[in-house]
């Protein structure tokens, strides 16, 4: 399996400095990759250029960093850099977020798809060839830069509803998705992108699956943990219509929760559904919540 860490979570009383050293943990214990949300805390590429000195194998990816507040050529300057830094070890996860917290910044959350597609495009044509001249419907850009060393990096984005996966497939190189469930992972977005890729003559598309995992002999306990988790996720509509499609109602009850063997089929069903890679976000439930935490780690290891 081909097995990544959700992280980001900076303990109380932590350094920001000790995500680094966790990636490096996560490096020699054999994961794949290591991703970070980009929501309101820490900047996550920041981080990876300093995580990228410090380690030689493991991907750094974001999931995801919000387009609208920054503008294409911009964030391929950045993304471009930190690539560099990290020997080309980034891939760079995009997406519009979700309306209400674009709109707090006073932007205007118009048209999605053709706003990735357009923005994906720009991004693309900067990391591979340094420079772009674009015309579109929401960007005019004439533009350039030269990063020493620089080097292409694979730009996947957080696409749910079709319109958005097909865009993916057209112009990214794949999709991540955050609390998405298996039937929707097997009948929408594994071959909705799939075959928007295919048709547009692009490499088949990685498809990243992000979940809540944890090990636990009290299934109910650990998926109520869940729940007070990610409860917030159900308000948001462009999440709803994926819990919807599973027939469920609160968010944490997506999560992957059960003992080892449990865990260990689960997750082997997302990559029978299509992922090409699940990226566990690892959380504690019951009375003995380092035990609970610990079990999941040493499951997800031994699964490499």
């Amino acid at each position: 399996m081909k097995l990544g860490i959700y992280g980001g979570n900076v303990r109380r009383g932590q350094p920001l400095t000790s995500l680094v050293d966790e990636i490096v943990q996560k490096e020699e214990e054999g994961f794949s990759s290591y991703w970070s949300p980009q929501v309101g805390t820490f900047d996550a590429l920041t981080v990876f250029a300093l995580a990228g000195q410090h380690t030689s194998r493991i991907e750094l990816g974001t999931a995801v960093v919000p387009s609208y507040p920054r503008h294409p050529s911009a964030l391929a300057q950045q993304a471009a850099t930190v690539n560099s830094l990290a020997g080309g070890r980034l891939v760079l996860g995009v997406g519009p977020s979700h309306a209400p917290g674009i709109e707090a910044l006073g932007l205007a959350y118009e048209k999605p798809a053709k706003h990735m597609r357009e923005y994906v495009t720009i991004l693309k044509t900067l990391a591979n060839e340094g420079q772009v001249d674009f015309s579109g419907d929401m960007f005019q850009v004439k533009t350039g830069f030269m990063c020493p060393e620089a080097q292409p990096f694979d730009v996947v984005v957080s696409a749910l509803a079709p319109l958005m996966l097909k865009a993916a497939g057209e112009v990214a190189d794949g999709t991540v998705t955050w609390m998405v469930g298996q039937n929707t992972i097997r009948n929408n977005t594994a071959p909705l992108i799939q075959k928007a890729a295919a048709d547009a003559g692009r490499p088949a598309p990685r498809v990243v699956v992000a979940l809540p995992v944890c090990v636990h002999d009290d299934r109910e306990q650990a998926i109520n943990r869940a729940v007070q988790i990610f409860q917030g996720y159900g308000q948001l509509p462009n999440y709803r219509r994926q819990l919807d499609a599973e027939g469920i109602d609160q968010a944490g009850e997506i999560a992957v929760v059960g003992n080892e063997n449990e865990v260990e089929s689960q997750l082997k069903g997302f990559f029978d559904a299509g992922a090409t890679e699940v990226i566990a976000s690892v959380y504690p439930a019951g009375d003995d919540g380092r035990g609970s935490f610990a079990r999941t780690n040493d499951l997800l290891k031994s699964l490499l």
